[in-house]
């Protein structure tokens, strides 16, 4: 199984692709808030660190064995500047199974951003990876990812009660998935696109 998608990805609003050098102050510009970084698995970052990740991690620009993620900067259409990213990992192939994440500057919350550009990742998770089960793991106090989790169409199929000591706390944990037949279910209607309708919610 292999992911190799043709850049960039083209959604009604909104452009996916790897992200470059030339996306530091971008990233930064939310990366290091406190606040954006509360309830994901990252500090705030630096631009050493954002650096860092640009040669390592965030460097791909495909997936093709598991262990590995692609992430990829989101633009608005015609703007420019990176307004969050999002991520897929391939966590196993046996069964078939994966991650999505995402990450926004808040600047531009409240318009679907998150949700959109996140469907698309899906896209390419089920119709291109040929997953069977993806999953996203939110904060349960994170209400916002839990929403954006929702509007995907994701399960929430378990709220693990003080299951992680993070950041020097005990946290909820809540746990959403997708199976690729659910999947199927809800595109049955239209072809295999990463439009996105007019009207979006908020993200």
């Amino acid at each position: 199984m292999k992911l190799r998608p043709d850049y960039p990805i083209i959604t009604e609003r909104l452009l996916l692709r790897p992200l470059t050098a030339g996306d530091t102050d971008a990233l930064l510009g939310y990366r290091s808030l406190e606040h954006v970084c509360r309830f994901v698995p990252f500090d705030p970052m630096d631009a050493d660190v954002i650096a860092d990740r640009l040669r390592g991690p965030w460097a791909r620009t495909e997936v093709s064995a598991e262990g590995q993620a692609l992430t990829l900067g989101v633009e608005l259409r015609g703007t420019g500047p990176v307004i969050g990213d999002v991520l897929l990992a391939y966590n196993s192939e046996l069964h078939r199974g994966g991650e999505l994440g995402w990450v926004f500057d808040p600047d531009h919350a409240g318009h679907g951003y998150a949700t959109e550009a996140a469907h698309a990742m899906m896209h390419l998770a089920f119709d291109e990876l040929g997953l069977h089960r993806l999953t996203a793991r939110v904060d349960s106090r994170n209400d916002t990812s839990a929403r954006v989790a929702e509007r995907l169409g994701m399960r929430r199929e378990a709220h693990q009660v003080s299951n992680e000591w993070f950041k020097g706390e005990w946290t909820d944990e809540l746990d959403f998935a997708l199976l690729e037949d659910e999947w199927r279910e809800q595109h049955r209607a239209g072809p295999r696109s990463c439009r996105w309708p007019l009207g979006a919610g908020a993200s």
